[in-house]
């Protein structure tokens, strides 16, 4: 039983790597490598094993703990007034009838619940903040609670309105303070012109709609945000100040008053079999709208017994999100190839006789490894079912007609690496293989692409191209070399002029007094994202303290379990990467140190709900994490402290069942010693 149990927590522990590095490809760099179908059913193998392994949830580093993923750094962060939640997911009509049944029993009663459904878009969820009817700032979902701030880009889209209109019919007409939240969208014709227009210019097209618009936002340009065909359509209502509804029907009615854009096809439903037939209207309906939707979404009309079914997790219990069936098409592999992670994995990918799906083309699926290949059985030459499933990424569904082949060619990921020749390994208990060569020139390229990152050093002007081109004329092999070039190293590459070498090299001069966890993060080590990098330099404040940690001390920290801390002192051991380190020193790369965080916070951690008048939310983290707190986003049986402010919403009714101590704003001061100050 015990050993049950232990492969069950180490697979928990999998899980949330695993999903962790697909919110990464998802959220910050738009490049997925599984579909939605698989990334959910991740999701819910994780929540089913943390459900029945309660005593392991851990709420810093568990992905059901948190709404999505990390904010980007391209842009500044703005912290949501109140979470972006994300929704759960149905696939059948049975799922949809498990949601009602599922609310019934929660409200004990068998009366017929009245909903509102809408047409999923896929799109790009945004909040935009309006004050006394003026737009302030918008921003991403991020990672649900901090989104990016991309204000200036959402100001070119003409279906925004920049001030509300003023509807004095409207129950206090114009709020003090009001989150709208809203999909950005680019319809099917403006993408096919939008296409056509870069295919003319010279410009690799979009791949799908969703990707042109999350590139589109995404522009630090926004005089080329502005030349996007984007649209939008509000869905919801995050914080509110000065306004209520009675229900999410009335709210979308004052919402068209106010001027924004609602989706025509919402509608009301009385009944849960009357959103039944809403889904299947859709289906029939999807290839006619002038967008592409994924699916439909249902949810509970009225605000008190929305207020009533609160939320779970990362999801509200009163809402689910209906997936369509994903589209798929027959094609044939014609071959297998090998792509190598930064980490030394080896991902096979299957080359596809280019198929058109869903409205895309498709000529590439990632088999993910070995055991998948095996588990499908599949084969160079075999006629395959191949989907988008979410209508995002590709995925191999399964074999439909075996190649000849078939019995005399198995596909097996080779022994030794494709790019240098070393042994692969298959480390016990990881479906994964790794070349285990720390010199491999595909790693050695994505090293230094993380180490350059904007989460990492933050090197501007080092693109994949150039170092790509670097490494394969032997300039570089690892970080370090990047402080030891000289303009005549760079004059000779493609598209590198002295005036452009020169600005490279300042790029580089400036990037190295880089804060600590900045600089930890850029190292790549494994299991060590830009979290537990964070609580590095927090904890040990120098990076001489943090190379000398011992596994134990490491494993005295909250955050960091056995895996981490395995995988941090083998970095330090490793020889190659203290000649790595040594070097990055001689070169004068000085990570700015902290200051060790201690005090009575110590191990204990927060939770922030409510509108702060003394301070922002920023700034009470800022204090809770400089005193060794910690601040999560929602309340749990390790929750010490929930710190309330002006209208906290269902954290506040949580706290109180698991009898969590409540302080206001100036107990909160008194416990951090802060005083009273003014709001920063």
């Amino acid at each position: 039983m015990e050993e049950k149990t232990a492969i069950k927590i180490k697979r928990i522990e999998e899980l949330r790597d695993l999903i962790d590095y697909h919110n990464k490809r998802y959220y910050q760099l738009d490049d997925p490598e599984i579909s939605d179908f698989e990334y959910d059913h991740l999701m819910r193998e994780l929540i089913a094993l943390e459900n029945q392994y309660a005593e392991h949830i851990d709420i810093n580093v568990s992905p059901t703990q948190r709404v999505g993923a990390a904010p980007l750094e391209k842009f500044d962060s703005i912290p949501h007034l109140s979470p972006m939640l994300s929704l759960s997911n149905a696939f059948s009509e049975e799922e949809i009838i498990s949601f009602d049944e599922r609310i019934k029993r929660l409200l004990n009663t068998q009366e017929d619940i009245s909903f509102v459904v809408e047409p999923k878009l896929d799109g790009i969820g945004v909040n935009l903040l309006y004050e006394k009817g003026v737009f302030k700032s918008g921003s991403t979902r991020g990672d649900g609670a901090i989104g990016e701030d991309i204000t200036q880009n959402l100001r070119t889209i003409h279906s925004i309105p920049l001030k509300m209109d003023s509807v004095p019919a409207i129950a206090g007409a114009i709020p003090d303070l009001i989150e709208i939240r809203g999909e950005v969208y680019i319809g099917t014709d403006t993408f096919k012109e939008l296409n056509r227009q870069r295919i003319a210019g010279g410009d690799t097209a979009f791949a799908n709609p969703r990707n042109a618009a999350a590139g589109s936002l995404r522009q630090l340009d926004s005089r080329i945000t502005a030349k996007r065909p984007l649209d939008i359509f509000c869905y919801a209502m995050g914080f509110a100040e000065g306004i209520s509804f009675r229900t999410h029907w009335d709210f979308l009615q004052g919402l068209a008053d106010w001027g924004f854009s609602v989706n025509p096809h919402i509608r009301k439903a009385e009944d849960i079999h009357e959103c039944i037939a809403y889904y299947r209207e859709m289906i029939a309906r999807r290839e006619t709208l002038p967008y592409e939707i994924d699916g439909t979404v249902i949810k509970v009309d009225s605000t008190d017994i929305r207020r009533h079914l609160g939320s779970v997790s990362r999801s509200p219990r009163w809402a689910i999100a209906c997936k369509f069936a994903a589209t798929q098409a027959t094609t044939v592999i014609e071959d297998i190839v090998i792509q190598i992670g930064r980490t030394g994995v080896l991902t096979p990918v299957a080359l596809m006789k280019p198929v058109r799906v869903g409205g895309v083309m498709v000529s590439r699926a990632t088999l993910h490894n070995q055991d998948e290949i095996d588990r499908k059985n599949i084969h160079i030459g075999d006629t395959v079912i191949v989907q988008r499933a979410g209508d995002v990424i590709p995925e191999i569904v399964k074999t439909v007609e075996p190649s000849e082949k078939d019995s005399e060619d198995p596909f097996r990921i080779p022994d030794t690496c494709p790019i240098c020749g070393s042994r692969i390994v298959r480390l016990e208990g990881e479906s994964a293989h790794r070349c285990i060569n720390l010199d491999c020139p595909a790693q050695i390229r994505e090293n230094i692409t993380h180490f350059v990152s904007r989460g990492g050093m933050d090197i501007d002007g080092l693109g994949e191209k150039l170092i790509s081109q670097m490494s394969e004329r032997g300039i570089i092999g690892d970080p370090a070399d990047l402080y030891y070039l000289t303009e005549d190293n760079l004059t000779g590459l493609e598209r590198m002029g002295n005036v452009s070498a020169r600005n490279l090299l300042s790029s580089l001069e400036k990037s190295k007094t880089p804060p600590l966890e900045k600089f930890i993060f850029s190292l790549g080590i494994r299991h060590t994202g830009e979290h537990i990098s964070k609580i590095l330099a927090r904890r040990f404040a120098t990076l001489d303290n943090i190379m000398s940690a011992s596994e134990e001390t490491l494993l005295s920290i909250k955050e960091i379990g056995p895996e981490i801390a395995g995988s941090i002192t083998t970095f330090f051991r490793e020889p190659s990467n203290l000649k790595t380190m040594e070097r990055l020193k001689k070169a004068g790369v000085k990570p700015v140190e902290g200051h060790i965080a201690s005090g009575g916070l110590s191990g204990k951690t927060f939770v922030l709900t409510g509108t702060l008048e003394k301070f922002s939310r920023n700034r009470a983290k800022e204090i809770i994490e400089s005193l060794g707190g910690n601040v999560s986003s929602s309340v749990t049986k390790n929750t010490d402290y929930v710190v309330v402010g002006i209208s906290p919403g269902s954290k506040l009714d949580k706290a109180s069942r698991l009898e969590i101590p409540v302080i206001d704003e100036e107990e909160f001061l008194e416990i951090t010693g802060q005083g009273v100050r003014g709001k920063e």
